[in-house]
């Protein structure tokens, strides 16, 4: 079995990468608080079952919707993420970024990112101790 075969590497690999990409989502958002009609968007954080394997993983997609008007999902109910929260202000020129839920939201990903990185690397050091490579 390869190193990255193991589930809790994988899951961890697959974190990691979530995180960069929400980072580079929220970057953007901050860049265009300035610019008309501009709704900010997030990223849907990924599940992970008993084994650590995600279902992006296992070739299934999770499908959003970001907006009331998008069609609802087959099966009734609304089994899609919902994102935004009721009662945020929109200026007048149409734009709905709030720069202090953004930096908050920054600040906690880069946390949470830190922390994957950390159990990564201390996971591998791990493995390698077992092994006896340390």
């Amino acid at each position: 079995m390869a190193i990255n075969d193991l589930p809790v590497l994988s899951a961890l690999r697959t974190k990691m990468q979530w995180h960069q990409e929400r980072q580079r989502v929220l970057a953007e958002n901050i860049s265009n608080s300035d610019t008309p009609n501009f709704r900010p968007r997030d990223l849907v954080e990924p599940k992970f079952d008993k084994t650590g394997a995600s279902p992006a993983a296992m070739g299934a997609l999770a499908m959003m919707r970001t907006s009331t008007s998008h069609i609802a999902p087959a099966g009734g109910g609304d089994t899609f993420a919902q994102h935004g929260r009721a009662g945020f202000h929109t200026r007048p020129a149409g734009n709905a970024v709030n720069l202090e839920d953004q930096m908050l939201k920054v600040s906690a990903n880069q946390m949470d990112y830190a922390a994957a990185t950390s159990l990564y690397s201390r996971s591998l050091g791990l493995l390698k101790t077992a092994i006896g490579k340390r």
